[in-house]
């Protein structure tokens, strides 16, 4: 304990500059354990999310065989429709004899005509009256806290009577084990851990690492001198480690501080696509520990590896002895890494994707992680072989010192340069996420299809629908009838019952239809179906709204039209007969089948289509097809935290070279002092300055932009989906490894001040 209060007493007594660095050490800790307790914060707050979902949900919604179907118990029906990029929840609800417990956030079950809604929807229906028709009833309260996953969800439970609910599932509480509709499933949850432990993690870690060894050069002279006055070598590990481990401890509880605030902050103000609650946000015990511990054991390590070199040899530490040149053990993760990277890469350009996800989603993090630090490491080596090969052949004086002094001390560079060349090199690993999260199907084309099963629709509410506005045209699919007790299941055809108008209203090109004729629909490479044979019979069993039942039989005819509708999400194949509607007798409809809607895409349109169909029944599911609503939701928060992920990682990157740069100025103070005695002119030292830092960092960008593309492509082999090489992407990467070169310039540029004071060189 002695050596450690030594260790305190020299950093109070030891003068300004050091007084300064260790404060630059606090503020850096500081910002890395804000940014730690971030990334800590995230799952959590999923989880508490997932939670809540979990807990309100209704048990046994979907009518299940597992249910009780009892006398007395209630009946909820569950729809969940897409609002822009939000999904929309509404849980019907009728009460039975028998009392049901309310569901967290509610005080009691809406009676029916009642409508009890989240705060954010009870906003968005003043501003859109169109919505209340998705809410057939009265407002009678809102949904508290307890009963939503985050402040802007759109959610509502509506009271019906119960036969009002025919397709409801039997009600006997709230509540499951685990949410059907996570914020984040697992395999999406799994690529946001990957991305940023390659953004942030790795880039804190180095940080972090930079931060325990600032003022390193006048440690170790100030340790040397300790141990050859006699302190043992542990003794002399302690001293240095008092004064990093007491600025990663005040920089832990001073970040854990930041982290409140900026919680209680940007939890009320929301990120876009993403809010939650601030308890949510309320780090973990475990979280905290690894905060308030794992800081200050990092430093401990990195300060028994700075007091090395004093303790093993004092005195080539106190006469500035030239250092060792950097071994290549960087090589060592960097060449597995790259490995791994560029056999996913060569598997996808030779049409080899692995089809193992399993063992990918353990290969690609390690060599992520890998050559992010095969980077960090090698950058010394690089540095001081540049460094020596441009000062033998450069006829500049500014450039020939700077060389020198980077061949003299190379790890110089790693200290100033390893933020910002990580911060490129996982900003291409965050363009290959974003990449393949695009990739989840969507609806990117021009019209909007809508599917609603026809059992259960009469034939008022399917012509009322039809009218809907912003409704392009319909159509009826249906399958013809097979007797499912037979030996051998026959074979059957697909129908379309529509006219020349409608049908033409669904494609995109429409060839050889006339009107009340039945055809056979011809698609464009598609393949044909081989039991629609002309000439054939096949029946069709129709209903009515009285439960009458008929049988169409139709003969597959000669005549054929072209349809295409490649311009819609929605496809027809090759085959399908088309019955005019005059063939089906009047009243009557197919018992199965579905009521196929098409809109334009634009979100208005398909908004106010789907209040429409909600003002003729608002418990029809409607299929909005070629878009996975809940995919993109999730989408949307996984874009939001990898924003949050990029932001952390250009703090941290930012810091890193700001920390670094100002510690490298203080420590040089004495040799720029000493060449400006000598002569050296102001602007022939801040050029050396420039020099000494852009040359092996522009080097270390750019070997960060190309094992960042070639681990951004060997990710996207990886991700099964059909984009491989981001050749887009890389005017961005260059921009980002230039912007960062101008940053360092210009940051370079002031650490070269007017006044001299020979009071630095004195003792030398």
């Amino acid at each position: 304990m002695s050596e450690f209060v030594l260790g305190v007493r020299l950093l109070l007594g030891s003068g300004r500059g050091n007084r300064v660095r260790f404060v630059l050490m606090v503020v850096g800790s500081a910002i890395g354990v804000c940014c730690l307790a971030v990334v800590l914060a995230i799952p959590g707050i999923l989880a508490a999310q997932d939670a809540r979902k979990a807990a309100r949900e209704p048990d046994c919604s979907n009518g299940l065989g597992a249910c009780i179907s009892g006398q007395g118990t209630g009946l909820a029906l569950t729809r969940v429709v897409p609002y822009g990029s939000d999904t929309f929840t509404r849980i019907f609800v009728a009460q039975g004899s028998k009392p049901i417990a309310p569901p967290p956030g509610l005080r009691a079950l809406p009676s029916p005509g009642e409508v009890i809604v989240s705060p954010r929807l009870h906003r968005e229906v003043r501003a859109d009256p169109g919505l209340s028709k998705l809410l057939p009833g009265r407002e009678t309260g809102l949904i508290s806290a307890r009963g939503l996953a985050h402040p802007d969800e759109l959610y509502a439970y509506i009271g019906l009577r119960r036969d009002e609910l025919k397709e409801g599932g039997h009600l006997t509480s709230f509540g499951q084990k685990r949410t059907g509709f996570p914020t984040v499933d697992s395999s999406t949850l799994d690529i946001l851990r990957f991305t940023l432990a390659g953004i942030v993690l790795l880039p804190l870690a180095v940080f972090l690492s930079v931060c325990a060894r600032l003022s390193a050069a006048a440690r170790a002279r100030r340790l040397a001198a300790l141990r050859l006055l006699g302190l043992s070598r542990r003794g002399l590990q302690r001293v240095n480690a008092a004064e990093t481990v007491v600025a990663a401890v005040l920089g832990a509880v001073v970040g854990l501080g930041g982290y409140w605030a900026v919680n209680q902050l940007v939890s009320r103000i929301g990120l876009p696509g993403f809010t939650w609650y601030p308890s949510d946000g309320a780090l973990p015990y475990s979280a905290v520990l690894v905060c308030l511990v794992g800081c200050p054991v990092l430093a401990w390590f990195v300060s028994r590896y700075g007091a090395k070199k004093a303790a093993d040899n004092p005195l080539a530490v106190r006469r500035s002895a030239e250092e060792k040149s950097p071994r290549l053990w960087g090589l060592l993760p960097l060449v597995p890494g790259l490995g791994i990277v560029i056999g996913y890469c060569v598997a996808g350009a030779t049409g080899h994707a692995p089809r193992d996800t399993k063992l990918s989603s353990i290969l690609m993090p390690v060599a992520v992680v890998l050559v992010g630090a095969g980077l960090v490491l090698t950058l010394p080596a690089l540095s001081r072989a540049l460094a020596r090969k441009v000062a033998a052949t450069t006829g500049s004086l500014s450039l020939g010192l700077a060389m020198r002094r980077n061949e003299v001390e190379p790890s110089g560079t790693l200290r100033v340069a390893t933020g910002l060349v990580l911060l490129v090199y996982a900003a291409s690993l965050t363009q290959g996420v974003l990449i393949e999260l695009d990739q989840v199907s969507k609806n990117t084309a021009a019209a909007q299809a809508y599917n609603i099963e026809l059992p259960g629709l009469s034939e008022e509410k399917q012509r009322a629908i039809g009218e809907v506005s912003g409704i392009r045209s319909h159509v009826v699919e249906t399958t013809s009838w097979t007797d499912s007790d037979a030996l051998e299941t026959p074979p059957s055809v697909q129908a379309v019952i529509a006219n020349c108008g409608q049908l033409r209203g669904m494609a995109s090109r429409l060839k050889g239809c006339v009107e009340g004729r039945p055809a056979r629909l011809i698609v464009p490479d598609d393949t044909y179906d081989e039991a629609s044979r002309p000439g054939v019979r096949f029946p069709f069993r129709l209903v009515d709204d009285h439960g009458r039942r008929k049988t169409l039989t139709v003969q597959v005819p000669q005549q054929t039209v072209h349809y295409q509708d490649d311009a819609v999400t929605h496809t027809v194949s090759s085959g399908t007969v088309l019955i005019p509607p005059s063939l089906v007798p009047e009243g009557f409809r197919p018992d199965y089948g579905t009521l196929t809607l098409l809109s334009d895409s634009t979100p208005h349109v398909v908004r106010s289509v789907l209040e429409g169909i909600a003002a003729v029944d608002p418990t029809l599911e409607v299929e909005t097809e070629g878009v996975d609503i809940a995919a993109l939701r999730q989408i949307s928060v996984i874009k939001t935290l990898l924003g949050v992920g990029m932001v952390l990682g250009l703090v941290i990157g930012v810091a890193a070279y700001l920390v670094a740069a100002t510690d490298r100025a203080m420590e040089r103070k004495a040799q720029v002092t000493a060449l400006s005695l000598l002569g050296a002119r102001r602007s022939t030292l801040r050029a050396v300055q420039v020099a000494q830092v852009v040359l092996p960092l522009a080097v270390g960008l750019l070997l960060a932009v190309v094992t960042g593309k070639a681990a951004e492509s060997s990710y996207l082999v990886t991700g099964g989906g059909s984009i491989f090489w981001d050749g887009g992407g890389v005017p961005l990467l260059l921009a980002s490894a230039v912007g960062a070169v101008v940053v360092a310039a210009l940051g370079a540029l002031p650490l070269i001040g007017r006044r001299i004071d020979p009071e630095l060189i004195r003792r030398d």
